[in-house]
């Protein structure tokens, strides 16, 4: 027995020898490591990718480095100001106009967020041409490349409002590259367009997905994007019939009525909408198109509380006053709601978004040891920045997490109330007012607040009316830049706590570093910096 198994190993090295001359044998074929090619073959691959891709979507506004980074969507606009005491630094230039320049840390990460998600949506959509499998069927390969050009859409509009024309990438990057120009922001649109319009074609309805995948992207949120880009485009008579498709298809419902986990308690129906537990379309939120979710002990489920951090003040700064759920929980109050948005927005009257549940403007001691125990809070000086009124659609409070590190809280990245006031705009710049106004009057019905007529209609009252339905959940910059309003509404609105705003800033500087690295290439810089 040993004589033959020697030959047999004997045998067995001739041929591995023999078969080493093959050029074949030193191939490589690493299937133990995660790349696209070795990845991107079957559905559980494609979906693995898209959780990878859906994570870097979600660092566009959970990026915890540098906690002031989402005052800079707010402060310098017309909506906020910041306060002064608990800036962390990268947001000055954002009020501070004079200050912006080519290497700043705000224009710097979206710049690089917005390509990190473009990369990876590129080789999910490559990947369903090149490495797929032949037996994964079309449809499948159809909806997830579909997805990936929803998420590379968002970033490329998301690139041409802050930066006008940028490098168009349409496949993934796989070694250096030294030679990018910018492409003309009419080729992006073109693109971004294109992408758009493949995914409303293909993606399912969101009530044709099953309930564990309804925060997936669906053909409503495709249509909402389009609808929008339409308008920063100049196209409102496209945008208006993508927008009332998605009011009228039937997949959406506004909140007229109380529901979920706190519906029995003091609050009201606009608010229920931003309690977790109700949030998600599984949870009772008709009006949700699009939600980026979160979730307690689950691992990546949590990030920083950067949103609470911005928007709920450091009440508790103030002596007499503690940590609490009914308060919103630990926020550090980096930017205040303007004077326009406190005492001016909501002067015509009733409006159920500017209710003590929704716009806390009062406060009480709630320290058993203050002597002024159950006392309302009156604040002078430098305190009524710590403590001033404030959204509370980021209030949120962890037990377990008193000092407020993360936060479950999903982002509302779409909702039909914003739906609402899109179709008004592309109405409105045709010149149907009257649809316009009755639009708008949808949204006011709901917020039981007076009617508007036609003659109420301009474009400062939609932007208006988008402050009263959105604060704290649109980025206010990228709407006054999209309908090019920043300086005039800054000046009239908000001019204190803003200065050096000129027209350069209306759009970003091009980080400095990526145009040293650029050698093989010209990227321009933008005008003025």
């Amino acid at each position: 027995m040993k004589r033959i198994s020697l030959y047999l190993l004997g045998l067995l090295g001739t041929v591995q020898l023999l078969s080493s001359c093959e050029k074949e044998y030193l191939d490589e074929t690493p299937k133990s490591l995660y790349t696209p090619q070795t990845t991107l073959v079957d559905s559980l691959g494609f979906e693995a990718a898209m959780v990878g891709l859906q994570s870097v979507v979600r660092e566009q506004y959970t990026f915890s480095d540098r906690q002031g980074l989402l005052s800079t969507m707010q402060v310098g606009t017309d909506a906020a100001i910041p306060v002064l005491s608990a800036i962390e630094g990268i947001e000055v230039p954002y009020y501070n106009y004079s200050l912006m320049n080519s290497q700043d840390g705000g224009a710097a990460y979206y710049w690089s967020w917005a390509y990190r998600t473009i990369n990876n949506a590129n080789q999910i959509i490559a990947g369903t041409t090149t490495t797929a499998s032949p037996s994964l069927r079309q449809g499948y390969k159809d909806r997830i490349s579909a997805e990936a050009r929803f998420f590379r859409a968002y970033a490329y509009n998301f690139l041409v409002t802050l930066y006008g024309g940028v490098p168009l990438v349409q496949e993934p990057i796989t070694t250096p590259r030294l030679d990018f120009t910018r492409a003309s922001v009419e080729e992006l649109n073109t693109f971004i367009i294109n992408d758009l319009t493949t995914a409303v074609a293909t993606l399912p309805q969101v009530s044709q997905r099953s309930i564990s995948q309804q925060a997936r992207i669906n053909k409503g949120a495709a249509q909402q994007l389009l609808g929008e880009v339409y308008l920063r485009a100049g196209k409102p008579e496209l945008a208006e019939p993508q927008l009332q498709a998605v009011i009228s298809g039937g997949q959406y419902k506004l909140i007229t009525a109380r529901y979920g986990v706190k519906s029995t308690q003091p609050g009201d129906y606009y608010s229920d909408m931003f309690i977790i537990g109700n949030q998600r379309r599984s949870q009772g939120n008709t009006e949700l198109i699009w939600g980026i979710e979160q979730q307690l002990l689950v691992p990546g489920g949590e990030t920083a509380a950067q949103q609470r951090r911005v928007w709920v003040p450091g009440y508790y700064n103030i002596q007499g006053m503690l940590v609490a759920d009914s308060l919103g929980g630990r926020g550090v109050g980096r930017l205040r709601l303007s004077d326009w948005v406190i005492y001016r927005l909501y002067r015509n009257g009733p409006d159920m978004r500017n209710s003590k549940y929704n716009l806390r403007r009062r406060f009480y001691y709630n320290n058993p040891a203050s002597a002024n125990f159950g006392k309302r809070v009156v604040v002078t000086g430098s305190d009524t920045l710590r403590i001033a009124p404030h959204t509370t659609k980021w209030n949120q409070f962890n037990p377990n997490d008193v000092f407020g590190f993360g936060t479950i809280k999903d982002l509302t990245m779409m909702r039909l109330g914003e739906t609402y006031l899109l179709l008004a705009e592309a109405q409105f710049k045709q010149g149907k007012v009257a649809a316009a106004a009755t639009s708008i009057n949808v949204l006011r019905t709901r917020a039981q607040a007076a009617q508007v007529t036609s003659s109420d209609i301009s474009l400062d009252f939609i932007l208006d009316e988008r402050a009263r339905e959105l604060i704290g959940e649109e980025q206010r910059r990228l709407t006054l830049l999209r309908t090019g309003t920043l300086i005039s509404r800054v000046s009239r609105l908000n001019p204190t706590f803003v200065t050096g705003l000129t027209q350069k800033n209306l759009l970003l500087p091009i980080p400095q570093t990526e145009i040293d690295l650029n050698t093989q290439g010209r990227l321009e810089q933008n005008p003025g910096y």
